[in-house]
Formats: C-alpha cells, sequence, structure tokens
C-alpha cells in the first residue's frame, strides 16, 4: 500500500508553516537567492575591471603615446604619467598594481630593427589582477608596437588571420556565468539545508514522536519534507533566474526555463533526500552543520561549476559521476548558455532521478532505523 498523498500533502503545508517561523532561514533564502547571486555576478576576481595602471613615458614618441592611449575601460582606468622616481612609491602605496616604463629612444630603436624591452612592475599582492593583467599589458603594447611598425613600413599582411568568434556569449561577460554558477550552487547548498534542518527541527522539538503516533508513516514524513523544501527552493530559483539574472542582470539564457526547472526539480528530489539522510545520521544541528560543510565544498568545487571536469584528475572525475551536482551543472549549461533541449539532456536527467531514488532509500531506511524502538 503507498503513501497517503492527501497526508503528505498536509504535513509539507506543516513544514512551510515552520519554515515561516524560522527568521534565519528565511533570510538566507532571500540573501542567497538575490543579493549572494547579483554579487557573484557582478564580481568576478579572475576578470580584469579598472585596473589601475600607470606609465613612465621617457620616450615621449609617437609610438609611445599610442600605447598610453591604448589602454581602455573597463579592463583599466584612464592609465596616469608619472616621473621614474615615482615608480617604487606608487607600487608600495597600492595607487597602482601596473606600472608600464617606456625607456627613452624606444621609437627610434624599434623602426631601426631593434628589440628595446618595454618594463612592466606589477604589485603581486593583488594576485587575481596581477595574474591576468599582466598578460593584457603585453598584448595591448605589443599589438600597438606591430600596428606602428606595419603602418610606417607598409608590410603586407601576414598570410594567416585568427578569426575570434565566441559562442553562447558572444560578449565574453563574465556575469553570464558567474552568476548562472552562483545560482546552481545555490540551489544545491539551500536544498540539503532546508530538508536537513526540517527534519532535525522536529527533532529537537520533540514532535517526530507526536507525528509518528498519529496515523502517519515514515515515507510520508520524509516525502512531506522533500517536496515542501524542494518546492520553496524551486521557486527561489526561478525569481533569480527571472528577475535577478534575466531582468536586472540582463543575463541572456540561451535554452528553455520550463526544461532547466524541470531538471532542477530532479536535482532537488536528489539534493533534499541527501539533507535528510545527513540529518538522519546526526545527533543535533551542530553535526549536521559539519556534514553540510563537509560535503558541500567537493559536490560543488567538483561538479564543473567552478573548473571544467576535463581538468579534474581522471579517477576523481570519474568518481564524480556518483553525485547528482555533476549531472545538474552539465543539465544546466547544456540549456542555459547552449539551448539544448531534452533530446541532448535526457540523460543528466535519468541520473538525477536514478540517484535520487537511491538517496531516498538510504535516508528513509536510516531514518525508519533511528524511530525503532531500542
Amino acid at each position: 500500500m503507498g503513501p497517503s498523498w492527501r497526508k503528505v500533502w498536509r504535513l509539507g503545508v506543516k513544514e512551510w508553516w515552520s519554515l515561516a517561523r524560522d527568521p534565519v532561514l528565511l533570510v538566507l533564502i532571500v540573501y542567497s537567492f538575490t543579493a549572494g547571486v547579483y554579487i557573484a555576478a557582478t564580481s568576478q576576481p579572475d576578470t580584469l575591471s579598472r585596473a589601475a595602471l600607470a606609465i613612465v613615458d621617457e620616450d615621449a614618441s609617437p609610438l609611445s603615446l599610442r600605447i598610453r592611449q591604448a589602454f581602455l575601460a573597463p579592463q583599466f582606468v584612464p592609465p596616469e604619467a608619472v616621473p621614474l622616481d615615482q615608480l617604487d612609491p606608487r607600487l608600495d602605496r597600492g595607487r597602482s598594481t601596473f606600472v608600464l616604463v617606456i625607456p627613452a629612444g624606444f621609437q627610434r630603436r624599434v623602426l631601426a630593427g631593434q628589440a628595446p624591452a618595454l618594463q612592466l612592475n606589477v604589485d603581486a599582492t593583488r594576485m587575481s589582477q596581477a595574474f591576468s593583467g599582466s598578460g593584457y599589458v603585453e598584448r595591448i603594447a605589443l599589438g600597438e608596437v606591430d600596428a606602428f611598425v606595419r603602418g610606417v613600413r607598409a608590410q603586407p599582411a601576414p598570410p594567416v588571420e585568427l578569426a575570434l568568434r565566441a559562442r553562447f556569449n558572444p560578449a565574453l561577460a563574465p556575469s553570464w556565468f558567474g552568476g548562472l554558477m552562483e545560482m546552481i550552487n545555490h540551489v544545491t547548498m539551500l536544498s540539503v539545508i532546508l530538508s536537513g534542518a526540517a527534519l532535525i527541527r522536529e527533532r529537537e522539538h520533540g514532535t517526530v514522536e507526536h507525528l509518528l503516533a498519529m496515523p502517519v508513516r515514515p515515507a510520508e514524513i520524509l516525502l512531506a519534507k522533500l517536496w515542501s523544501m524542494a518546492a520553496v527552493v524551486l521557486l527561489a530559483t526561478a525569481v533569480a533566474l527571472l528577475v535577478v539574472l534575466r531582468g536586472l542582470l540582463q543575463v541572456g539564457v540561451a535554452g528553455s526555463v520550463p526544461l532547466f526547472l524541470f531538471g532542477a526539480a530532479l536535482h532537488l528530489f536528489a539534493t533534499t533526500s541527501l539533507g535528510i539522510l545527513m540529518a538522519a545520521l546526526a545527533r543535533g544541528m551542530p553535526q549536521f552543520g559539519l556534514l553540510v560543510i563537509l560535503a558541500l565544498l567537493p559536490l560543488e568545487m567538483l561538479s564543473g561549476a567552478t573548473t571544467p571536469r576535463e581538468s579534474i584528475p581522471p579517477l576523481l572525475r570519474e568518481a564524480m559521476l556518483l553525485a547528482p551536482t555533476t549531472h545538474f551543472v552539465a543539465l544546466s549549461q547544456a540549456i542555459l548558455f547552449r539551448g539544448a533541449g531534452l533530446d541532448a539532456v535526457w540523460r543528466p536527467c535519468l541520473a538525477l532521478l536514478g540517484i535520487g531514488a537511491v538517496l531516498f532509500a538510504l535516508a528513509l531506511a536510516r531514518f525508519g532505523a533511528a524511530l525503532r524502538p531500542r
């Protein structure tokens, strides 16, 4: 005999009322899917943005002027011309991340076919900008030198030209990737926390035994917690995607939003089951919090949301196929970035369904064992 869906519905509504009386979790949900997504989308540390650049121009030639004018927003603030004796003080005080030194006679030596050096001084304590910005400065400066020499000597164009075409994100806007991946990570985090907290709340308040004294079964209790918390996270995901990302940040969503939400629902089936399983294993909220940290870090960092799966060691990459986040990230990127349909993502959907079923069975077995009299 299967569960009574009417009881599952009423128990789920009870979970909503319990959540409504928990202001901390409500604030966490609102922040994660609004300000948290917005901040992650607009502050990408690996992307060069408004870097402070100063130039020591000892040549004062048309070529040096051309180099100075080539550093434009949004990667750089307008470069500031400074004397050579201000190089070290500016770096010491953090006023400039990069100081480019153009030596005297630079243009004359370039036109003479020599190889003069440009000196780039970098404040490496600003690690993210220093790492990516050095390459930017080098490409921009050398590109201007090459263009200047071609214009003076009328050299023929090279026989091969590289034509770059960026697919799925033509402007290479970091907010598109950062915001969507942050939203996906928050789906996993909130679903695990909310479902596990719902079970631990019942245990700490002593209401689990009250429920079992009623004509309900453990499966109905767990199903109620699963669907009610999953519905909350799914609604918050839709708001984050449609209002914050697509509406406020103008992030391009290539595929079907309903198909993505369907995949998110399958993912929530797996992650809420995981949260219930960890809550059934934990003895209290502090222990549950430690389990959540230990589980979420590898689930998010090794799923492909932070770094491509191809960069992960092969053995670890194959092991992560057992994690629901791996399939959800692949599904989300295919739908939201590339506009894939169900024919392209049915395998991740099936994997999420299978992983969710296994996790729910384990959670139900553990929950039932914990309730048996000893």
